[in-house]
C-alpha cells in the first residue's frame, strides 16, 4: 500500500484535535448533540479537512479513554439527550431537569464563566442516568427491539454486543439500548461531517484494560495467570514525561493465541474503529514492534524489558481482512529503525510533534523534521498547552523556537506554533483546539503518569466569542500555506 492510498496524505490539509468531552454540552459533559454538529459547522468555516478525537469508548478508571472497558462499544455519555427527545423517547421536561441536575451535582466545578471549563463525569453521569432509564422504558414499551433498525444494528454488531451486555450484567437490553443510541447519533454526526466536507479522524489505544469486556471475554488472548491476572504489566519506561515511567497496568497480548484465531479479534477491532471514522491513528505504534514489559505487582515503570510483538501481523491480518488500512502510526518515544521500516511498509504516515523539535532532547529535535508523508502537531493531547509549554522553555531552546518561528514568536507562541505547523511539508497538519484558542495551561487534558485529575479540560462558557476570529485566522492560514483546495 503506497501513502497516496491513506486518506490522510491524499492532499495537503488541516485538522484540529479535540475530544468530545471537550464539547459545550448541556450536562458536564460534550456529546453527539447539537454541540457536536455546531462544532463541524466551525471546522468547516476554520478550512480544517479533519476533526481528530480521543478514543470515544465507555471511559475506564481515572475518565481516561485510553484505559476502556471496551473495544467497540460506546461510551452512552456522549448519547445527546437532544436526539433522545428528537425520536420521541424524551420529552422536553426530561431535559430541563437533567440539566439543571447537572448544575446542582457539579456545584459550578463543571461550568463556569471563561475560557476555561471542566468535564465533570460524576454530575454527568447523575444527571443523564435517570433521562436514559426513561428514554429507555419508551423504547421498549414502544416495541423498539423488534424494530427494523434496532435489529440491523444487532445483527451487524453481534461479534461483541453480547457480550458487553454479559459484561454488564444486562439482563434487560438496557445497555444494548445505549449503544443502539449512541450508534445512531454517531451516524448522524458522521452524516453531519460529510455534509460539511469534514473527516473524522480517530484513535485506537494499543492496549485494554484488564476490566473489560474484551478480557471477559477473551481471557485466552491475553497473558493472564490461572486466577485470571495479568502475568506482565504494560506501560513505558523513565522519559520526558515521568522519571518513574509510566505504568498503565493493562495485560500483554497472548500472540500464539491470536495467530490460532488468525487475528480475528483484531482485525474487529480495527474494522470497528474505521466504521466509526475516515481514519484512525494506532496510539503507541512502538508496541507493534516491541512493549514494554514490566513484573506483575510493580509500582513504577522502572523495572521492564522490551520484548518483540506481532504488529506486522496484525497489520497483515487487517489489511488482507479490510483491503485498507486508512491509519496513522503515533511513532513517539523510542523509534527504531526497525519500527520506522515497520510503519512505511504498511505505507503509514507517522507523526512529528513540534514541541519535541525545540526541547533539551538534541536526538528527537534531528528526529522532527516533518516529512511530507507525515502528520505534524503543534503538540498531543499529552502535551502542555503552547503557552504553558513556551513559559517552561530554557533560554536556549527559547532561543531556538523564536529563531525558526520568526518576529513575534516570543510574545504569541501559540500562533507562532501554528504557522510552522502550517508552513511544513507534511501533508496534514493537526492543532489541539486548545492552542488555536491561544489558551493557558489551565486547559492541558492529560499530565502522562499522574492517576487523576486528567481528561477534564472542557470549552468554557465564552468560547463563542474567540470561535469566530480563530476561525477566520485558521481558514486564512489554510489558503496561504494550500491546505484548503
Amino acid at each position: 500500500m503506497s501513502h497516496a492510498a491513506n486518506p490522510l496524505m491524499v492532499r495537503r490539509s488541516a485538522g484540529i484535535l479535540c475530544h468530545l468531552s471537550s464539547l459545550r454540552g448541556s450536562c458536564a459533559i460534550g456529546d453527539l448533540g447539537s454541540c457536536a454538529h455546531e462544532f463541524v459547522a466551525w471546522c468547516q468555516g476554520a478550512g480544517m479537512t479533519w476533526w481528530q478525537m480521543l478514543p470515544v469508548g465507555p471511559i475506564g478508571p481515572g475518565e481516561s479513554p485510553y484505559a476502556s472497558t471496551s473495544s467497540f462499544a460506546g461510551e452512552s455519555l456522549f448519547i445527546s439527550l437532544e436526539g433522545l427527545r428528537d425520536i420521541g423517547l424524551l420529552a422536553q421536561r426530561d431535559l430541563r431537569e437533567s440539566s439543571q441536575a447537572a448544575k446542582k451535582f457539579s456545584r459550578g466545578r463543571g461550568d463556569r464563566a471563561g475560557s476555561h471549563a471542566k468535564t465533570d463525569y460524576d454530575a454527568a453521569r447523575r444527571a443523564k442516568e435517570p433521562a436514559f432509564l426513561r428514554a429507555f422504558e419508551s423504547f421498549r414499551s414502544d416495541g423498539g427491539f423488534s424494530s427494523k433498525d434496532y435489529r440491523a444494528f444487532s445483527k451487524r454488531e453481534r461479534f461483541w454486543l453480547s457480550g458487553w451486555q454479559s459484561f454488564m450484567r444486562d439482563a434487560t437490553g438496557y445497555h444494548a439500548f445505549l449503544q443502539f443510541a449512541f450508534d445512531t447519533q454517531w451516524r448522524q454526526l458522521r452524516d453531519c461531517a460529510k455534509r460539511h466536507g469534514v473527516k473524522l479522524l480517530g484513535d485506537l489505544p494499543i492496549f485494554v484494560t484488564r476490566e473489560s469486556a474484551d478480557v471477559d471475554e477473551h481471557q485466552e488472548l491475553f497473558r493472564l495467570d490461572r486466577r485470571g491476572r495479568p502475568e506482565v504489566l504494560t506501560g513505558v519506561p523513565p522519559d520526558c514525561f515521568s522519571k518513574n515511567g509510566q505504568l498503565w497496568g493493562h495485560p500483554h497480548y497472548r500472540w500464539r493465541a491470536h495467530r490460532t484465531e488468525r487475528f480475528a479479534w483484531w482485525t474487529a477491532r480495527i474494522a470497528a474503529s474505521l466504521s466509526r471514522f475516515d481514519a484512525v491513528r494506532i496510539d503507541h505504534f512502538v508496541g507493534f514492534h516491541h512493549a514494554y514489559e514490566i513484573p506483575a505487582g510493580a509500582r513504577t515503570a522502572r523495572r521492564g524489558a522490551w520484548k518483540p510483538q506481532a504488529g506486522a501481523e496484525v497489520l497483515a491480518a487487517a489489511r488482507r481482512a479490510l483491503k485498507r488500512l486508512p491509519l496513522l502510526a503515533e511513532d513517539l518515544g523510542a523509534v527504531t529503525p526497525e519500527i520506522s521500516a515497520l510503519r512505511k511498509r504498511f505505507g503509514l504516515p507517522g507523526m512529528t510533534v513540534l514541541h519535541h523539535a525545540f526541547g533539551h532532547d538534541r536526538a528527537a529535535s534531528e528526529r522532527q523534521s516533518a516529512a511530507r508523508a507525515s502528520v505534524v502537531y503543534s503538540a498531543t493531547h499529552d502535551n502542555d498547552t503552547t503557552l504553558g509549554w513556551f513559559a517552561k522553555l530554557d533560554s536556549p531552546a527559547k532561543t531556538r523556537f523564536c529563531k525558526a518561528a520568526g518576529d513575534g514568536a516570543a510574545v504569541n507562541p501559540s500562533e507562532a506554533i501554528i504557522r510552522l505547523a502550517f508552513e511544513s511539508p507534511a501533508q496534514l497538519a493537526i492543532i489541539p483546539l486548545q492552542d488555536a484558542l491561544g489558551l493557558d495551561r489551565n486547559a492541558r487534558m492529560n499530565l502522562p503518569g499522574t492517576p487523576r485529575g486528567n481528561w477534564r479540560w472542557r470549552l468554557g462558557a465564552d468560547w463563542r466569542l474567540r470561535a469566530k476570529k480563530t476561525a477566520q485566522n485558521l481558514q486564512r492560514l489554510a489558503v496561504l500555506t494550500h491546505r484548503i483546495p
